[in-house]
């Protein structure tokens, strides 16, 4: 379907329907990992793999940064007439060179200071050699999991969102059934698990060049003109959602140290939890931005606001039912996520329901929170979405994390999200009724 002329709504469950099959395959990858894993060691593996967490947050970020950056100025140009021939391919090409260098640098930081980033981020000495192992395949495919972030964001911006759900859903499903059989019959433990996620990734890379060689495919490499300017332009344009990765991590080791300091190793392998079910709820919020994106860049190029505001609609609508759902299952049924992620101690089940239904009320606004981002980004406003994604992933959140248990004891730590992402959607709603009131009036909805 035409994204400047097709039935917005149509459209935009097409698109949510594929970001958020990609979405939840790739949430897979940790919840699997975890669940295998804490099934298989206990609490000592659910909280090795949390002190992990923060390594994925960084590489998944840099493959959005040049994704979501190149592909927003991609569709912007093609939406606007003003990116015939090779002109908007100069984004896809300066995109894919920028990922190639971060794809190094994240490699060579995992392969040569492997200790040295897992001390940073929260591992003890009993912890460290679990997280090594988990680490140790990983190291041969670290780039495929920035180059699968970039190439998905620019598939689905030109026109294939269906095989980019294909990709992922073959390496999610090769992940869970390879973690399965790496880590009991084959009795690899934490090791297999990480080899699994690294076969899974390569899977989905190989799926995502098929691309390249279809009828449908425009991207192409071309010789980029100002290559240091586009690189900045995608750098300014992707660092919201780069930073909401980032901001992930950051909080993951803001967490870890708190937890440690004022609550214990119990409390930890319930966090390592709660990071994964945060991932899942997460990656819905990303589905409902990365569906939209799209058709937003192309009819905000085309100076179409009757089919912006449609979107918007339609986004909303599936804003609502993702924080609805997400905040009910977490506050209704706590234990019985713990038990489907680790072996639990009696310990660790009589503390995480309170940690649960304090920490799991941050869904009912995180996912509107961060689609927002997505659509400030989308509509090139990127000051609007860095406001959003910085008070919310750094400024806020860590001012909360360090002097809500200083100040009201270990308990308030777990309020933390809740009340960042409340004093963060105040002003999001008001920025983008801000927005909306810029948008042109030309361009019906076509709903």
């Amino acid at each position: 379907m035409d994204l400047l002329t097709g039935n917005v709504r149509q459209l935009y469950f097409r698109y949510l329907g594929a970001a958020f099959g990609s979405s939840l395959t790739s949430s897979i990858y940790g919840i699997v990992d975890m669940a295998m894993v804490g099934q298989y060691q206990g609490p000592d593996g659910s909280a090795a793999l949390a002190v992990v967490a923060p390594v994925w947050n960084i590489i998944y970020s840099l493959g959005l940064l040049t994704g979501i950056g190149g592909s927003v100025l991609f569709s912007t140009a093609r939406g606007s007439g003003k990116g015939e021939g090779d002109r908007e391919n100069e984004y896809f090409t300066a995109a894919l060179l920028g990922s190639v260098v971060l794809a190094a640098l994240c490699w060579a930081a995992v392969v040569f200071f492997d200790r040295q980033l897992l001390l940073l981020f929260g591992a003890e000495e009993t912890l460290l050699p679990l997280a090594q192992s988990y680490l140790l395949p990983v190291k041969f495919t670290v780039p495929l999991f920035l180059f699968n972030q970039m190439l998905s964001a620019f598939l689905r911006n030109d026109g294939a969102p269906g095989l980019t759900t294909a990709a992922v859903l073959a390496g999610g499903v090769f992940n869970v059934f390879g973690d399965f059989l790496f880590v009991f019959p084959m009795d690899m433990g934490i090791f297999g698990a990480g080899l699994a996620t690294s076969m899974g990734a390569a899977i989905t890379f190989c799926v995502q060049l098929t691309h390249f060689f279809s009828r449908r495919n425009t991207l192409r490499l071309v010789r980029p003109t100002r290559l240091a300017g586009k690189l900045r332009k995608i750098a300014v344009t992707g660092f919201s959602s780069f930073f909401i990765d980032v901001a992930m991590g950051i909080l993951t080791v803001l967490f870890n140290r708190q937890i440690m300091r004022y609550a214990g190793t119990d409390a930890l392998a319930v966090y390592g939890v709660i990071v994964n079910i945060s991932t899942f709820v997460q990656c819905c919020a990303y589905s409902t931005g990365q569906a939209a994106q799209p058709i937003l860049s192309m009819n905000y190029g085309a100076g179409l606001g009757g089919r912006i505001r449609g979107v918007l609609r339609c986004a909303l609508a599936a804003v609502a039912f993702f924080s609805l759902v997400w905040t009910a299952l977490t506050l209704a049924v706590p234990e019985g996520f713990i038990r489907v992620f680790i072996a639990p101690t009696a310990a660790v089940l009589a503390i995480a329901p309170a940690i649960f239904r304090r920490y799991c009320l941050s869904f009912l606004l995180l996912p509107l929170n961060i689609f927002s981002t997505y659509y400030f980004q989308a509509l090139m406003k990127p000051g609007a979405a860095f406001f959003v994604s910085v008070s919310r992933g750094l400024v806020i959140s860590g001012i909360l994390i360090h002097l809500l248990p200083a100040a009201f004891g270990p308990d308030a730590l777990w309020l933390a999200m809740p009340i960042t992402e409340l004093l963060v959607a105040v002003p999001v709603v008001l920025l983008m009724r801000r927005t909306d009131r810029s948008l042109p009036e030309a361009g019906a909805a076509a709903e």
